[in-house]
Protein backbone atom coordinates (compact mmCIF):
# COMPACT_ATOMS: atom_id res chain seq x y z
CA UNK A 1 0.00 0.00 0.00
CA UNK A 2 1.15 3.66 -1.24
CA UNK A 3 2.52 5.91 1.65
CA UNK A 4 0.37 9.13 1.19
CA UNK A 5 1.42 12.88 2.59
CA UNK A 6 -1.69 12.49 4.86
CA UNK A 7 -0.37 9.58 6.55
CA UNK A 8 2.97 11.30 7.22
CA UNK A 9 0.71 14.11 8.96
CA UNK A 10 -1.00 11.93 11.22
CA UNK A 11 2.03 11.02 12.54
CA UNK A 12 3.47 14.25 12.63
CA UNK A 13 0.57 15.62 14.35
CA UNK A 14 1.34 13.37 17.27
CA UNK A 15 5.04 15.17 17.46
CA UNK A 16 4.96 18.21 20.03
CA UNK A 17 7.13 21.03 20.54
CA UNK A 18 8.91 20.83 24.04
CA UNK A 19 8.79 24.32 24.71
CA UNK A 20 5.58 25.45 22.78
CA UNK A 21 3.15 22.19 24.05
CA UNK A 22 1.37 21.80 20.85
CA UNK A 23 2.20 19.61 17.58
CA UNK A 24 4.34 20.32 14.55
CA UNK A 25 1.77 20.39 12.22
CA UNK A 26 -0.83 22.81 14.89
CA UNK A 27 2.01 24.82 14.91
CA UNK A 28 2.51 24.73 10.91
CA UNK A 29 6.43 23.83 11.95
CA UNK A 30 6.21 20.78 9.11
CA UNK A 31 6.85 22.10 5.49
CA UNK A 32 7.43 20.21 2.09
CA UNK A 33 6.60 16.65 2.06
CA UNK A 34 8.13 14.63 -0.15
CA UNK A 35 7.69 11.26 -0.75
CA UNK A 36 8.60 8.61 -3.66
CA UNK A 37 8.50 5.21 -2.84
CA UNK A 38 9.96 4.15 0.23
CA UNK A 39 11.79 7.71 0.53
CA UNK A 40 10.15 10.60 2.66
CA UNK A 41 11.48 14.17 2.94
CA UNK A 42 10.40 17.07 4.73
CA UNK A 43 11.53 20.42 6.36
CA UNK A 44 10.95 21.18 10.07
CA UNK A 45 11.19 24.93 10.74
CA UNK A 46 12.14 25.03 14.37
CA UNK A 47 11.19 28.82 15.88
CA UNK A 48 14.46 29.76 16.32
CA UNK A 49 17.73 28.46 15.20
CA UNK A 50 19.55 28.14 18.97
CA UNK A 51 17.16 25.83 19.56
CA UNK A 52 18.64 23.26 21.98
CA UNK A 53 16.00 20.72 21.55
CA UNK A 54 16.58 20.16 17.62
CA UNK A 55 18.05 16.85 17.91
CA UNK A 56 14.89 15.88 20.52
CA UNK A 57 12.63 16.92 17.50
CA UNK A 58 14.26 15.24 14.73
CA UNK A 59 14.24 11.75 16.81
CA UNK A 60 10.68 12.30 17.86
CA UNK A 61 9.54 12.89 14.20
CA UNK A 62 11.69 9.36 13.11
CA UNK A 63 9.99 7.45 15.73
CA UNK A 64 6.54 8.86 15.08
CA UNK A 65 6.54 7.94 11.27
CA UNK A 66 8.51 5.08 11.89
CA UNK A 67 6.00 3.75 14.62
CA UNK A 68 2.36 4.51 12.74
CA UNK A 69 3.62 4.56 9.33
CA UNK A 70 6.39 2.34 7.92
CA UNK A 71 9.28 0.52 10.05
CA UNK A 72 11.17 0.42 6.70
CA UNK A 73 10.60 4.28 5.55
CA UNK A 74 13.87 6.09 4.57
CA UNK A 75 13.55 9.73 6.36
CA UNK A 76 15.36 12.52 5.43
CA UNK A 77 14.51 15.36 7.72
CA UNK A 78 16.06 19.16 7.29
CA UNK A 79 16.02 21.28 10.40
CA UNK A 80 15.60 24.97 9.86
CA UNK A 81 14.98 27.87 11.64
CA UNK A 82 12.44 30.85 11.19
CA UNK A 83 13.09 32.82 14.06
CA UNK A 84 9.21 34.10 15.48
CA UNK A 85 8.15 37.42 16.01
CA UNK A 86 5.22 39.86 17.47
CA UNK A 87 6.53 43.06 16.26
CA UNK A 88 3.80 45.26 14.99
CA UNK A 89 4.21 46.51 11.28
CA UNK A 90 5.05 49.66 10.56
CA UNK A 91 8.18 51.86 9.49
CA UNK A 92 9.93 51.90 12.90
CA UNK A 93 12.01 48.86 13.05
CA UNK A 94 10.66 47.41 10.22
CA UNK A 95 13.19 44.22 9.67
CA UNK A 96 14.00 43.43 13.53
CA UNK A 97 11.77 40.43 14.72
CA UNK A 98 12.73 40.85 18.58
CA UNK A 99 13.76 43.98 20.49
CA UNK A 100 15.59 42.94 23.89
CA UNK A 101 16.41 45.09 26.58
CA UNK A 102 19.57 43.91 28.55
CA UNK A 103 19.29 46.06 32.30
CA UNK A 104 20.41 45.56 35.46
CA UNK A 105 19.56 47.59 38.74
CA UNK A 106 23.38 48.53 39.34
CA UNK A 107 26.81 49.10 37.96
CA UNK A 108 29.87 47.05 37.86
CA UNK A 109 27.80 43.92 37.19
CA UNK A 110 28.72 43.36 34.04
CA UNK A 111 25.98 43.81 31.40
CA UNK A 112 27.87 45.03 28.55
CA UNK A 113 30.00 42.07 28.74
CA UNK A 114 26.88 39.62 28.86
CA UNK A 115 25.35 41.58 26.13
CA UNK A 116 28.48 41.26 23.66
CA UNK A 117 28.47 37.70 24.15
CA UNK A 118 24.71 36.55 23.87
CA UNK A 119 25.09 38.61 20.96
CA UNK A 120 27.87 36.72 19.54
CA UNK A 121 26.23 33.29 20.84
CA UNK A 122 23.41 34.00 18.90
CA UNK A 123 24.79 34.81 16.02
CA UNK A 124 27.19 31.53 15.69
CA UNK A 125 23.70 29.69 15.56
CA UNK A 126 22.70 31.51 12.49
CA UNK A 127 21.12 34.55 13.89
CA UNK A 128 21.26 38.17 12.68
CA UNK A 129 21.96 40.19 15.50
CA UNK A 130 22.46 44.19 16.34
CA UNK A 131 23.19 46.04 19.37
CA UNK A 132 22.26 49.50 20.85
CA UNK A 133 24.78 50.73 23.06
CA UNK A 134 22.20 52.70 25.10
CA UNK A 135 24.86 53.56 28.00
CA UNK A 136 24.70 57.31 26.62
CA UNK A 137 27.39 58.22 29.72
CA UNK A 138 29.36 55.27 29.75
CA UNK A 139 29.81 53.37 26.29
CA UNK A 140 31.63 49.86 25.88
CA UNK A 141 29.98 48.32 23.25
CA UNK A 142 33.33 49.85 21.11
CA UNK A 143 35.76 48.61 23.11
CA UNK A 144 34.66 45.49 23.66
CA UNK A 145 34.20 44.90 19.70
CA UNK A 146 37.90 46.68 18.82
CA UNK A 147 36.42 49.20 16.84
CA UNK A 148 36.80 52.69 18.96
CA UNK A 149 38.08 54.54 16.21
CA UNK A 150 35.10 53.60 13.37
CA UNK A 151 32.27 55.50 12.91
CA UNK A 152 29.21 54.74 11.31
CA UNK A 153 27.59 55.85 7.89
CA UNK A 154 25.13 57.76 6.61
CA UNK A 155 23.05 57.93 3.76
CA UNK A 156 20.13 58.77 2.07
CA UNK A 157 17.09 56.91 2.16
CA UNK A 158 13.54 58.60 1.17
CA UNK A 159 14.54 61.66 1.34
CA UNK A 160 15.82 61.62 4.72
CA UNK A 161 19.34 60.25 6.34
CA UNK A 162 19.77 57.02 7.71
CA UNK A 163 22.27 55.98 9.64
CA UNK A 164 24.06 52.94 8.87
CA UNK A 165 25.43 50.66 11.53
CA UNK A 166 28.82 49.52 12.11
CA UNK A 167 29.22 45.82 11.27
CA UNK A 168 32.09 43.44 13.59
CA UNK A 169 32.28 39.65 13.86
CA UNK A 170 28.83 39.31 11.80
CA UNK A 171 27.13 41.59 14.61
CA UNK A 172 25.36 45.21 13.56
CA UNK A 173 26.75 47.89 16.09
CA UNK A 174 25.35 51.61 17.35
CA UNK A 175 26.99 53.37 20.15
CA UNK A 176 27.09 56.81 20.94
CA UNK A 177 30.87 56.03 21.84
CA UNK A 178 31.23 55.82 17.75
CA UNK A 179 30.17 59.32 17.72
CA UNK A 180 32.42 61.18 20.46
CA UNK A 181 35.85 61.09 20.88
CA UNK A 182 36.84 58.25 23.45
CA UNK A 183 38.46 60.70 26.21
CA UNK A 184 35.54 62.99 26.10
CA UNK A 185 33.09 62.58 28.63
CA UNK A 186 29.48 62.97 27.32
CA UNK A 187 28.33 65.76 29.13
CA UNK A 188 23.97 65.99 28.03
CA UNK A 189 20.81 66.55 29.35
CA UNK A 190 18.44 64.02 29.73
CA UNK A 191 16.20 64.91 26.97
CA UNK A 192 19.30 64.64 24.58
CA UNK A 193 20.32 61.27 25.21
CA UNK A 194 16.88 60.22 24.78
CA UNK A 195 17.13 61.92 21.27
CA UNK A 196 20.45 60.12 20.51
CA UNK A 197 18.41 56.98 21.53
CA UNK A 198 15.63 57.68 19.16
CA UNK A 199 17.68 58.06 16.07
CA UNK A 200 19.19 54.77 17.01
CA UNK A 201 16.03 53.41 16.70
CA UNK A 202 14.19 55.20 14.27
CA UNK A 203 16.75 56.86 12.22
CA UNK A 204 19.02 54.03 11.73
CA UNK A 205 18.35 50.83 8.71
CA UNK A 206 18.90 48.21 10.92
CA UNK A 207 17.93 45.67 7.93
CA UNK A 208 16.86 42.32 8.55
CA UNK A 209 17.59 41.06 12.15
CA UNK A 210 16.35 38.27 14.57
CA UNK A 211 17.45 39.82 17.85
CA UNK A 212 18.33 43.65 18.07
CA UNK A 213 20.09 43.75 21.92
CA UNK A 214 19.75 47.36 23.68
CA UNK A 215 22.56 47.20 25.95
CA UNK A 216 20.72 49.99 28.86
CA UNK A 217 22.64 52.26 31.24
CA UNK A 218 22.38 50.98 34.81
CA UNK A 219 19.20 51.72 36.93
CA UNK A 220 16.12 53.20 35.69
CA UNK A 221 15.71 56.57 33.81
CA UNK A 222 15.36 58.46 30.90
CA UNK A 223 16.87 56.20 28.37
CA UNK A 224 14.76 52.95 29.70
CA UNK A 225 11.56 55.29 29.02
CA UNK A 226 12.81 56.80 25.72
CA UNK A 227 13.25 52.88 24.68
CA UNK A 228 9.78 51.45 25.69
CA UNK A 229 8.42 54.93 24.27
CA UNK A 230 10.09 54.41 20.81
CA UNK A 231 10.66 50.81 20.61
CA UNK A 232 7.72 47.42 20.92
CA UNK A 233 10.09 45.72 23.21
CA UNK A 234 9.58 41.97 23.08
CA UNK A 235 11.24 41.45 26.77
CA UNK A 236 14.20 42.48 29.15
CA UNK A 237 16.95 40.36 30.70
CA UNK A 238 18.05 41.32 33.89
CA UNK A 239 21.73 40.92 34.60
CA UNK A 240 22.74 40.67 38.45
CA UNK A 241 25.36 39.52 40.54
CA UNK A 242 24.77 37.28 43.22
CA UNK A 243 25.34 39.45 46.26
CA UNK A 244 22.61 41.16 48.53
CA UNK A 245 23.04 44.79 47.06
CA UNK A 246 23.03 43.93 43.54
CA UNK A 247 20.04 41.81 43.76
CA UNK A 248 18.09 44.63 45.56
CA UNK A 249 19.16 47.06 42.62
CA UNK A 250 18.05 44.28 40.00
CA UNK A 251 14.52 43.78 41.76
CA UNK A 252 14.00 47.36 41.05
CA UNK A 253 14.89 47.16 37.47
CA UNK A 254 12.32 44.41 36.92
CA UNK A 255 9.27 45.94 39.16
CA UNK A 256 9.85 49.14 36.36
CA UNK A 257 9.70 46.99 33.06
CA UNK A 258 6.47 44.94 34.55
CA UNK A 259 4.82 48.20 36.02
CA UNK A 260 1.62 48.91 34.49
CA UNK A 261 2.93 52.01 32.94
CA UNK A 262 5.69 50.33 30.96
CA UNK A 263 4.33 46.82 30.58
CA UNK A 264 7.34 44.85 29.18
CA UNK A 265 7.78 41.04 29.98
CA UNK A 266 10.75 39.59 31.91
CA UNK A 267 12.61 37.08 30.05
CA UNK A 268 14.97 36.15 32.15
CA UNK A 269 17.33 36.83 34.73
CA UNK A 270 21.78 36.26 34.08
CA UNK A 271 23.64 35.51 37.06
CA UNK A 272 27.32 37.54 36.30
CA UNK A 273 30.15 36.57 38.41
CA UNK A 274 28.61 33.61 39.68
CA UNK A 275 31.80 32.36 41.32
CA UNK A 276 35.57 32.56 40.56
CA UNK A 277 37.16 29.36 38.90
CA UNK A 278 40.74 29.26 37.55
CA UNK A 279 41.50 28.73 34.28
CA UNK A 280 43.62 25.77 35.15
CA UNK A 281 41.28 24.53 37.67
CA UNK A 282 38.18 24.68 36.29
CA UNK A 283 36.83 22.19 38.85
CA UNK A 284 37.64 24.44 41.64
CA UNK A 285 34.54 27.17 42.00
CA UNK A 286 34.82 29.76 44.96
CA UNK A 287 31.75 31.89 45.76
CA UNK A 288 33.03 35.40 46.39
CA UNK A 289 30.07 37.08 45.98
CA UNK A 290 27.46 34.86 47.77
CA UNK A 291 26.02 31.74 45.95
CA UNK A 292 22.36 31.10 43.81
CA UNK A 293 21.27 34.86 44.22
CA UNK A 294 19.51 35.26 40.89
CA UNK A 295 18.64 31.85 40.57
CA UNK A 296 16.97 32.34 44.05
CA UNK A 297 15.45 35.42 42.79
CA UNK A 298 14.37 34.00 39.66
CA UNK A 299 12.38 31.28 41.90
CA UNK A 300 11.22 33.62 44.03
CA UNK A 301 9.50 36.07 41.59
CA UNK A 302 8.62 33.54 38.98
CA UNK A 303 10.71 34.49 36.16
CA UNK A 304 13.13 32.16 33.85
CA UNK A 305 16.67 31.98 35.43
CA UNK A 306 18.86 31.67 32.25
CA UNK A 307 22.19 30.93 33.52
CA UNK A 308 25.16 31.64 35.65
CA UNK A 309 28.52 33.07 34.43
CA UNK A 310 31.51 32.47 36.17
CA UNK A 311 34.59 34.84 36.80
CA UNK A 312 37.70 33.94 34.78
CA UNK A 313 40.75 36.12 34.02
CA UNK A 314 40.16 35.56 30.10
CA UNK A 315 36.40 37.76 30.22
CA UNK A 316 38.55 41.33 31.40
CA UNK A 317 41.73 40.04 28.56
CA UNK A 318 38.71 39.63 26.17
CA UNK A 319 36.85 42.84 26.84
CA UNK A 320 39.65 44.76 27.05
CA UNK A 321 41.55 43.57 23.71
CA UNK A 322 38.20 43.72 21.93
CA UNK A 323 38.29 39.64 21.26
CA UNK A 324 34.88 38.48 23.45
CA UNK A 325 35.36 35.17 24.95
CA UNK A 326 32.56 33.44 22.88
CA UNK A 327 34.56 33.52 19.79
CA UNK A 328 36.98 31.18 21.67
CA UNK A 329 36.67 27.18 21.14
CA UNK A 330 36.46 25.80 24.26
CA UNK A 331 35.93 28.42 26.93
CA UNK A 332 34.36 27.71 30.11
CA UNK A 333 32.62 31.46 29.69
CA UNK A 334 31.94 31.38 26.12
CA UNK A 335 30.04 27.89 27.02
CA UNK A 336 28.10 29.18 29.83
CA UNK A 337 27.04 32.28 27.22
CA UNK A 338 26.04 29.74 24.14
CA UNK A 339 23.86 27.91 26.98
CA UNK A 340 22.30 31.19 28.01
CA UNK A 341 21.81 32.19 24.19
CA UNK A 342 20.01 29.08 23.79
CA UNK A 343 17.41 29.49 27.09
CA UNK A 344 16.97 32.75 25.54
CA UNK A 345 15.75 32.00 22.04
CA UNK A 346 13.71 29.60 23.73
CA UNK A 347 12.59 32.32 26.01
CA UNK A 348 11.66 34.44 23.39
CA UNK A 349 10.48 31.68 21.26
CA UNK A 350 7.17 30.51 24.13
CA UNK A 351 6.91 34.23 25.24
CA UNK A 352 6.10 35.10 21.42
CA UNK A 353 3.67 32.15 21.03
CA UNK A 354 1.40 33.00 23.86
CA UNK A 355 1.72 36.21 24.37
CA UNK A 356 0.42 39.82 22.67
CA UNK A 357 2.98 42.29 21.24
CA UNK A 358 4.50 44.77 23.64
CA UNK A 359 2.87 48.24 23.18
CA UNK A 360 4.78 51.04 22.61
CA UNK A 361 4.34 53.40 25.80
CA UNK A 362 1.93 56.18 24.41
CA UNK A 363 2.68 57.99 27.79
CA UNK A 364 4.27 61.79 27.58
CA UNK A 365 4.51 62.73 31.00
CA UNK A 366 6.13 60.89 33.93
CA UNK A 367 5.13 61.71 37.88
Amino acid sequence: MAISEKDIVKALSTVDDPDLKKDLITLNMVKDIHIEGKKVSFTVVLTTPACPLKEVIRKSCEEAIHQQVDATLELSINMTADVTSIMPNGPVLSGVKNVIAISSGKGGVGKSTVTTNLALALSETGAKVGIIDADIYGPSIPTMFNCENDQPGVKVINGKNTIIPIEKYGIKLLSIGFLTPPDNAVVWRGPMASSALRQFIVDTDWGELDYLLIDLPPGTGDIHLSLVQNASVTGAVVVTTPQKVALADALKGMNMFTSKQVNVPILGIVENMAYFTPEELPENKYYIFGKDGGKLMARRYEVPFLGEVPIVQGIREGGDSGVPVTLEEGNIMGDAFKDIAQQLARTVAVRNANAGKTDRVEIKTWE
